[in-house]
């Protein structure tokens, strides 16, 4: 994922968040809103109540690898916000990406 497609800075979370609209399943919440660019923003979020600093690097790593493969980041113009969930770490990296994969049917 290139730098210009992610999202970092607080306040565009926290737009997102509020005013997108929101899916969840067993492993993530996504929040979706348009942005005004014309491409793909992602941002990640892993609560530290997953685990220590290496195993939230390690669920982001995971998601941004997921994330390039699932999304076109050129094809529309988007803010994604994804939270992962406690169960993430109790599931394979495939039923996981194919969990995120539904929950990008948008």
């Amino acid at each position: 994922m290139k730098v210009i497609n992610r999202i970092k800075a607080s306040d565009d979370f926290a737009l997102a968040i509020k005013k997108g609209r929101a899916q969840r399943n067993q492993s993530y919440v996504i929040h979706i809103r348009p942005n005004e660019f014309n491409y793909v923003r992602v941002g990640i979020s892993v609560s530290s109540k997953l685990g220590n600093a290496v195993v939230r690097n390690l669920v982001k790593r995971q998601i941004r690898s997921m994330c390039d493969s699932l999304i076109n980041y050129n094809s529309q113009s988007l803010d994604i916000v994804i939270i992962a969930k406690a169960n993430f770490l109790n599931r394979s990296y495939d039923d996981n990406k194919q969990s995120l994969k539904e929950l990008f049917k948008f």
